[in-house]
């Protein structure tokens, strides 16, 4: 008995046997677990079938949004600018317009109005003196014959007495003389003085 059990054979049959049963127990249908593929990642965008170009990465698409809003806030800073270049031709325009309408009222204010100059006093005063020394009807004739700047400067240089009584002398010789008459009194209430001469400067 104890040979059989020291036989070479006898091992290998036993081992074959425990093999045997090991591998029957491992492949029970209980035991068979389902190989299952690992889930696809969370950052795979696209499906099998669909194209790469359809890709979508969100990344992406926050640059496109915030280049959206940087394309609109451009636009609008464009369109204020325009508004302000408007503005400003506007009011250029308006300025040109005002410096026109100054330098019209200016020179319309520099035809109708006598400026007497300082150095016109004295040659002024001597043409008056002349005139108030002869008669009213004599005087009106000369005036008569002037200029109306030269009539109106000797005129309102004169005294006022003197003045109206050759002024009234001229609207009683007719009608031309007349009319005249009233435009030099006219333009003598717009005559402007002399403007009077510095002070000297002291020294301290």
């Amino acid at each position: 008995m104890i040979r059989i059990l020291r036989a070479p054979w006898l091992t290998a049959l036993v081992g074959c046997l425990i093999y045997l049963g090991v591998t029957a127990a491992l492949l029970r249908p209980g035991r068979i677990g389902v190989i299952r593929s690992p889930a696809p990642p969370a950052t795979v965008a696209l499906a099998p079938d669909e194209p790469s170009w359809r890709f979508r990465n969100p990344d992406f698409n926050q640059w496109v949004e915030e280049v959206r809003h940087e394309k609109e806030a451009i636009a609008a800073r464009e369109q204020q600018l325009q508004e302000l270049e408007k503005r400003v031709a506007a009011d250029r325009q308006e300025l040109t317009t005002a410096t026109q309408t100054v330098a019209q009222l200016q020179a319309e204010f520099d035809r109708n109005v006598i400026r007497i100059q300082d150095q016109e006093v004295v040659n002024l005063k001597r043409q008056a003196k002349v005139l108030a020394g002869m008669s009213p009807e004599g005087a009106a004739g000369l005036i008569n014959q002037m200029p109306d700047d030269d009539a109106v400067r000797i005129l309102y240089t004169m005294k006022t007495d003197e003045a109206g009584a050759i002024l009234e002398t001229l609207s009683k010789m007719g009608e031309a003389p007349a009319r005249r008459a009233a435009v030099l009194t006219e333009r003598m209430r717009r005559a402007l003085p002399p403007e009077p001469a510095p002070a000297p400067k002291t020294s301290s």
